[in-house]
């Protein structure tokens, strides 16, 4: 079996299992923080109530369409200019929520585990609703470029970007804002929440605390195991753009990006089983 056959494989039964999956996980996840009032109320978990919905978009967008794409070789950005645009938008719109929702909820444990009453302050539901809008917004007037740079092209007739500005930025935005930024933050602030919580041992008690920070420090882990290696497949991919490769080499690299795609899938269906 070749590595295209193994690719072709790993994406119909694993992309299947995580789209499944995930969509159930990420639903539990809403009807659970949506259902109490007291989760409804704390910062933290509205951060994740706002990032399953998320990733339930994601997944579902994205995910389903890669599967149908290549177990029933019907893809509709091919066909559709309207959809591989939509597509497109909603990737963006739905990856750039989640991270930024996922690095508040580890910002917010700093905050509600400081000594300081001006950073606790800053834990408040009405901060994160205005917060939660105003990433709505920035993340649907910053994918706007995908409505209007992505088009089917008349040669491999597949859904591509046809500005070469535009495409330059995309790696960029990508490795910044939803790969090395959400473990940069991530990590530096669930690290200094931790240094919170061992200076005060009420904190350190309390367990509906305890429940939040272990959610928050499996996001943090889950960034770091599936996205850091997808972020350095694209820094490779980006260095050697400009390289001779032969068959051989393209088809290993075209595998190694297979399974660096399904590891960011991995973060949108786990991350709701914390």
């Amino acid at each position: 079996m070749s590595l295209l056959d193994i690719s072709q494989q790993l994406t119909i039964y694993i992309g299947l299992f995580l789209l499944i999956f995930g969509v159930l996980g990420n639903s539990l996840n809403v009807l659970v923080f949506s259902s109490a009032r007291t989760y409804r109320t704390t910062p933290c978990t509205f951060y994740f109530l706002i990032s399953s919905i998320a990733n339930i978009g994601f997944l579902l967008i994205n995910l389903t369409s890669r599967v149908v794409s290549v177990g029933f070789n019907f893809d509709l950005g091919q066909t559709s200019v309207h959809w591989c645009r939509a597509r497109q938008y909603f990737i963006g719109v739905f990856s750039l929520i989640s991270f930024t929702c996922s690095s508040l909820a580890s910002i917010d444990q700093y905050f509600v585990t400081s000594k300081h009453v001006h950073f606790r302050r800053l834990s408040n539901i009405e901060y994160a609703y205005r917060i939660t809008l105003l990433i709505f917004t920035i993340s649907c007037l910053h994918a706007i470029p995908c409505l209007i740079y992505y088009d089917i092209s008349p040669v491999t007739k597949t859904c591509v970007l046809v500005n070469s500005a535009y495409a330059k930025y995309i790696p960029i935005y990508s490795l910044s804002l939803t790969c090395f930024g959400p473990i940069i933050v991530m990590i530096v602030f669930s690290y200094l929440a931790h240094q919170n919580i061992q200076s005060t041992r009420v904190l350190a008690e309390q367990q509906a605390g305890r429940q939040l920070r272990k959610m928050t420090l499996f996001h943090v882990v889950l960034v770091i195991v599936v996205i850091l290696p997808y972020s350095i497949n694209v820094i490779y991919l980006l260095k050697t753009a400009g390289d001779f490769k032969d068959t051989n080499r393209l088809i290993n690299e075209s595998f190694a990006s297979t399974v660096m795609a399904l590891l960011t899938y991995v973060y949108y269906a786990v991350s709701s089983f914390a």
